[in-house]
């Protein structure tokens, strides 16, 4: 290619100098420059092809309309027109190869000031539909709008398979107000791999970032983002969603069933199921459990598969490694069909440090804080989400409806809430830094939880938020309005801790650790919580929920059945990890499947079968969920029976509903003519004991019905005498045989 000398005696010095800045990569608005401006005695036409011979303007029609002249040795190129007209490029590139395209140039800018000054207010909840990637017919032609948001990035461009990779191609125009860069690309669609290349605050050499706002992003090791159809998603749950606005959780029944994708099931060849295939077989698994709701282990898009999802890059993505976003909507249609809820684990508390994702993503801490005594989590070698910065607070907010939204999530489990809510979190004195008023609590990120659960709830009625929060900051489930965080429930980790820690030791020690049992029931009502037997206690050498039971394999299995019968009747909802309805016997692994070989045996079996009917008793006895809330839902019967490790307590619903009186040995002794007090000289009903033979136990109970006789005991005028099987809990129910 040869530059005529006319060529640059024509051109201004203002002009020389923008073709190379553009010719070299470096301009900061190319749309100064690039495509089509009036020059007095007609219209000038600039475009940057690298590696290009030559290039024409014709008319839509395919008419030639000129030839452009190249002004840069490096592919910039200029023409004139009498007048502003339609035209495209004809493109003639080295390779003899011809290409024809509108110049994306020549295209109005889409973002408009409402919708720039809502994001950087941090208000525009919808930016799903304007940031990222967005195939859209633009002034009469298809192709995909781009939009980032980089304040300090000196040249921001949108490379790909299209254009070679080749920043120099499509420089992205710039929003000086508002920090955002956009471009319309023409002809581009469905399916193609982008990232931006971005120039630095300093300068130095290019950087190739995935997008923020990506909404669906390669398999790793890739890490490109991939353009996917906006278009609305098919749903057939509008019953559920009708129902689900007329919802009150915190009087309703609510058992979770938490889970990891990857590993729930594998393949004939050990491959990991995509969606579809998931839908197939975990649904009428969790269902015949009776579990309300499935709870995702994070499925935002993220690099490393060992950190299970909890550091994601990709908060508007599916994670790739299920399959396409519109496969992840039938999941939760398929979900919803089969009368199950789900809920997902989000993170909004911090983001891994992988070079193309957010960390420094303009040259500057831009999503992050940038001191690190703030900005970086020592445990985990992540970095904190600048809270204080209207614009992340916005994208993440974001994020979260994007899931609700767009995919009818039912609800999100908030991940690592305490790390959020603490400045000194899990860092020595001298290595945080103290808020406006030089306390710990980090205000900023105290505000938009409070800003999240406001929106949500204003927004999307019937969803819950679930606090992953273990310190006694208090309202965590407390209205915003009253000073709370307004989470829909907390996970209680107390109740988690204390339990396991009592159930673990060898009943012939558990009369000395009696208040481990008892202690929850100090602060059950405090918040809304949900009672959760999560993937943490089965990781890092915490063993399997079955073999932290002490005793052979008979007792292991009562000892777990008797467990989990005593949580799903302690006021509360539910939440059990994978693996634990079928006695797993190793530690969860993020690589592998479940064993579920062990079907088997006859001891997982009952322990599923067991765990049905506590799940269908959970939700259908009032008393057992409606109160969950209120002090006056449980009274103790037997507390101080540490001699025996005995435990019983009554559930209560509303009024005219039965009480349930639930009674625990948690020895390997059973126990003969128990007296237990009762409210009503009537008949009881044994209506569940775990150590039926129909879920592997001894089968030692109480046979049919129970009558209560005239016998003070425990403060009532009524008793029971009972058989306490070994390791066993029984549920009684008073009044008629329920049918």
């Amino acid at each position: 290619m040869s530059i005529s000398e006319h060529s640059i005696m024509t051109m201004s010095r203002a002009e020389r100098a923008a073709i190379d800045a553009l010719a070299a990569g470096v301009h900061g608005d190319p749309g100064l420059w690039l495509g089509p401006h009036d020059n007095g005695d007609g219209v000038v036409i600039r475009t940057l092809f690298p590696g290009a011979r030559a290039v024409e303007a014709i008319d839509p029609a395919g008419k030639f309309l000129a030839d452009f002249e190249p002004v840069h040795e490096t592919g910039v190129f200029r023409a004139h027109l009498k007048r502003h007209q339609p035209y495209r490029l004809r493109i003639h590139w080295s390779d003899e190869s011809i290409q024809e395209s509108e110049d994306p140039y020549a295209f109005g800018l889409r973002l408009g000031d409402l919708d720039l000054h809502l994001f950087n207010e941090g208000r525009h909840f919808e930016l799903y539909r304007l940031f990222g990637a967005q195939p859209v017919h633009h002034e009469g032609v298809s192709g995909v709008h781009f939009a980032v948001w980089a304040p300090n990035a000196r040249r921001v461009s949108v490379v790909g398979d299209f254009n070679g990779w080749d920043g120099r191609r499509h420089p992205m125009r710039y929003h000086a107000t508002a920090g955002v860069w956009e471009l319309f690309v023409p002809r581009l669609g469905v399916g193609e791999l982008y990232k931006f290349e971005l120039i630095g605050r300093n300068g130095g050499p290019p950087e190739l970032r995935a997008d923020p706002m990506a909404r669906f992003c390669e398999q790793a090791p890739g890490s490109a983002s991939i353009v996917v159809d906006n278009a609305p998603l098919t749903w057939q749950d509008a019953h559920w969603l009708q129902r689900r606005r007329e919802m009150d959780w915190h009087h309703a029944p609510l058992s979770i069933y938490e889970l990891h994708v990857g590993s729930w099931r594998r393949g004939e060849h050990g491959e990991v199921l995509d969606w579809d295939k998931l839908a197939a077989r975990l649904i009428p698994w969790v269902a015949d459990l009776g579990f309300t709701h499935v709870e995702l282990l994070p499925i935002t898009e993220h690099p490393f598969g060992g950190s299970w999802g909890y550091q994601p890059l990709g908060m508007f993505a599916p994670s790739s490694r299920y399959g396409s976003p519109a496969a992840f909507a039938r999941f939760v249609d398929a979900c919803h069909n089969a009368g199950l809820g789900v809920i997902l684990d989000w993170v909004p508390a911090h983001f891994p440090a992988d070079a193309h994702g957010l960390a420094q993503f303009d040259g500057t801490a831009l999503y992050e804080y940038a001191d690190p005594r703030e900005g970086v989590h020592r445990d985990w070698n992540t970095l904190i989400y600048n809270f204080g910065r209207h614009e992340v607070r916005g994208f993440l907010i974001a994020s979260a409806l994007y899931w609700i939204e767009r995919f009818h999530i039912d609800g999100l489990r908030v991940d690592a809430v305490a790390s959020m809510l603490y400045r000194d979190y899990s860092r020595p004195d001298g290595e945080w830094v103290p808020n406006v008023h030089g306390g710990r609590e980090n205000l900023e990120a105290v505000a938009f939880l409070r800003e999240l659960n406001k929106v949500i709830g204003e927004r999307c009625s019937g969803v819950m938020t679930i606090a992953e929060e273990s310190t006694a900051w208090p309202g965590v489930t407390a209205p915003v309005a009253v000073g709370g965080l307004g989470f829909t429930f907390k996970w209680n980790m107390g109740w988690m801790h204390d339990t396991l820690h009592y159930v673990s030791r060898d009943p012939l020690y558990r009369r000395y650790h009696h208040h481990d049992i008892a202690f929850g029931l100090h602060y059950a009502f405090s918040e809304h919580y949900v009672l959760p037997l999560s993937h943490d206690e089965v990781v890092h050498g915490k063993g399997a929920l079955l073999t932290k039971m002490p005793g052979d394999e008979w007792q292991q299995f009562a000892g777990l059945r008797a467990y989990l019968a005593f949580m799903w009747a302690h006021p509360g909802k539910k939440l059990l990890f994978m693996g634990a309805e079928i006695g797993q016997r190793h530690e969860w692994q993020h690589d592998s499947e479940l064993d579920w070989y062990r079907l088997d045996e006859q001891g997982p079996r009952g322990l599923a079968r067991a765990l049905a009917d506590l799940n269908r008793i959970y939700n259908e006895e009032p008393a057992l969920h409606v109160g969950d809330g209120n002090p006056e839902s449980f009274t103790w019967v037997v507390s101080d029976d540490a001699d025996n490790s005995v435990f019983a307590f009554l559930r209560s619903g509303e009024a005219g509903t039965a009480p349930l009186l639930v009674i625990v040995n948690f020895t390997p002794c059973a126990r003969y003519n128990y007296r237990v007090g009762v409210p009503a000289l009537s008949s009881w009903w044994e209506i569940f004991n775990s150590d039926s033979r129909f879920y592997a136990g001894s089968d030692l109970g109480n046979g049919s019905a129970l009558h209560a006789r005239p016998t003070p005991s425990h403060g009532y005028t009524a008793s029971l005498e009972l058989t306490l099987p070994p390791l066993g809990t029984l549920y009684l129910r008073q009044g008629d045989w329920p049918i």
